[in-house]
């Protein structure tokens, strides 16, 4: 009896979960890999834009050399021969010691094809984070998606429970038909088989609940042994009276993919831009200063400085290929942006399409629940009265559970065409928060 207190303190507490809790817990820092996979690549634009920019910033080094070495004169063809009986010039110089401390720096002036590249390489920056808000943006409608399915695993675990019950009920009833004489055994067992089906659909519904609660956990990063209370899926709206033509507008302003993708064309085009900029001349100036001698305390100061101008002529056709290769990857990302506006626009289209199908499909399953419903109550009493069988409360109560059932899925299908609708327009999560 000690051990209940200590093992119920041992379970974790049931986390009351919403909607807009279980997308920010997707999007927080340690939460959905995806997340954080999208922010490592704009910290990787941003280390690739500081690279750009390095080349048109000063390169200062510095340097302290002692050097003690011979040279065989003779080798750097240094030879002199004088008509001096018994003098030979010295091949061998040496050894002598050779101190040289200095500071070098070099700065480029002029250099169109730098310039374009760092630019490039800032618009690399920008289409990153609007790939992280894209990558976002994709996080949110699969953690909303499957919520929404735990959601409605749980409202078909509900009506599985309903119709165990009401089938328990009517194997009770007939049952005590049977012993009252006014029933026969054939409606008892009738009652029975759909008793043991209705448990079994009960089954398969708390599995798919439970499925469907640890795909969740996984995806908003949460221990897979976490147990959950959801507090509720979409809030209930109007239908969207959105046209085509407004909702593609609305997507082209708000959608982060289609903002990454211009982002990327103008990259390419920057980066095409400063592959031709590359035959024009650059400037750079160049200095250095330091002291150089035989020792520390005999060393003299040296300078030099100048401007130097950097004129390409021919590189081997290497300079024709890589500006041949950008122009290429310019095109193709004009095409992937044609593409993608295309898409975009079929996109909108098809899920205005699929949204207001879907919202008929709802009021059909809930006109024939109703229905059946009531079709279940009369049947019910007509047998309690005894004027039929069991066999039609058995008819109604499977029409009951597939009633359910389309309804439950039609219920599902409607709000996610509400969140492929509000996905397709870039407005998912302003609507989801």
């Amino acid at each position: 009896m000690l051990l209940l207190p200590a093992l119920a303190a041992a379970q974790p507490a049931t986390l009351e979960l919403s909607l807009k809790q279980a997308v920010n817990l997707a999007l927080a820092p340690d939460g959905n890999a995806r997340v954080r996979i999208a922010e490592e690549a704009v910290r990787q634009a941003r280390t690739r834009s500081a690279q750009a920019r390095a080349a048109l910033l000063p390169n200062l080094d510095a340097s302290v050399s002692e050097m003690n070495q011979t040279r065989n004169l003779a080798a750097f063809g240094i030879k002199i021969d004088l008509p001096i009986p018994g003098f030979r010039f010295p091949e061998l110089a040496g050894p002598f010691t050779v101190f040289d401390a200095r500071a070098s720096v070099s700065q480029t002036v002029f250099d169109f094809g730098a310039i374009r590249r760092y630019q490039a390489s800032k618009t690399g920056i920008q289409a990153a984070g609007e790939e992280s808000e894209a990558a976002r943006d994709q996080v949110v409608r699969s953690v909303a998606l499957l919520y929404l399915a735990a959601v409605h695993a749980q409202v078909r675990v509900d009506s599985a429970e309903a119709d165990a019950a009401l089938a328990e009920s009517l194997e009770r009833l007939a049952a005590n038909q049977k012993e009252a004489g006014t029933g026969t055994g054939i409606e008892v067992t009738r009652a029975r088989v759909q008793l043991a089906q209705a448990r079994q659909r009960l089954l398969l519904a708390q599995s798919e609940s439970r499925q469907a609660r640890l795909e969740l956990l996984r995806t908003i990063g949460l221990p897979l042994e976490t147990p959950l209370r959801l507090s509720g899926g979409l809030e209930p709206g109007p239908p969207a009276g959105a046209t085509p033509e407004s909702a593609a507008e609305t997507a082209f302003k708000s959608r982060s993919d289609w903002r990454a993708q211009r982002q990327r064309e103008e990259a390419a085009r920057l980066s095409y831009s400063a592959v031709k900029l590359e035959r024009l001349p650059s400037v750079a100036g160049f200095a250095d200063y330091g002291s150089i001698g035989t020792g520390l305390s005999n060393a003299i100061p040296t300078r030099t400085y100048g401007v130097s101008m950097r004129v390409p002529v021919f590189d081997g056709g290497r300079r024709d290929a890589r500006r041949a290769e950008s122009r290429s990857l310019y095109e193709q990302e004009k095409l992937r942006t044609a593409d993608l506006r295309r898409q975009i626009e079929l996109e909108t289209r098809l899920a205005l399409d699929d949204l207001d199908s879907s919202r008929r499909q709802v009021d059909v399953a809930a006109e024939g629940l109703a229905q059946v419903q009531a079709e279940l109550e009369q049947a019910e009493r007509r047998y309690k009265a005894g004027v039929t069988t069991s066999l039609e409360v058995t008819d109604a109560q499977t029409r009951l559970a597939r009633a359910r059932d389309n309804h439950a899925g039609a219920l599902f299908l409607y709000d996610r065409a509400r969140l492929d609708l509000w996905q397709a327009m870039g407005t998912l999560r302003q609507m989801v928060d």
